[in-house]
């Protein structure tokens, strides 16, 4: 192939596909060595022999990939994409929960917590935000659930 030829690019952890092309091919002692065509320049340079025995390359979260190998591949790809950014996002949703259930026990909002520490904050404030101890149900359940949350995280 030459750098007239369409590759697909790949960047699952964004999602996006496009086509691009080769640009410069260079003709080294040992094997050919391009990069890719602007606005994606920034990848390469790399094995173009490599490329083309294999179909496909990696450069961080991009792949670069014949078009036959894409049609093969975009399946699978897609799902596990999909299944990485999930996680990531689940990640994110817990750090957050993590964080507002800190501050609702009033634990320091980062290091490392023990089920100690955590128990311990959740009696100190249960002590006035029982409904029998002049608290309410509300302020009683936001704490409950925020010492649940923690100490689930800790298993």
């Amino acid at each position: 192939m030459t750098s007239a030829a369409e590759w697909v690019i790949w960047n699952g952890s964004i999602g996006i596909v496009d086509t691009v092309r080769l640009d410069p091919i260079v003709d080294g002692t040992s094997e050919r060595r391009a990069r890719l065509a602007p606005p994606y320049d920034v990848v390469g340079p790399f094995s173009l022999d490599e490329l083309e025995m294999q179909g496909r390359i990696t450069f961080g979260a991009c792949l670069v990939m014949s078009q036959q190998r894409w049609r093969e591949d975009q399946d699978a790809l897609r799902i596990a994409a999909r299944t990485a950014r999930r996680a990531l996002w689940d990640q994110l949703s817990r750090d957050q929960d993590d964080e507002a259930s800190r501050a609702v026990l009033e634990l320091p909002l980062q290091g490392v917590l023990t089920a100690t520490d955590i128990k311990a904050a959740f009696r100190r404030l249960a002590k006035t935000a029982h409904p029998d101890a002049g608290g309410n149900n509300e302020l009683y359940r936001r704490i409950s659930e925020a010492r649940e949350a923690l100490l689930a995280q800790l298993d």
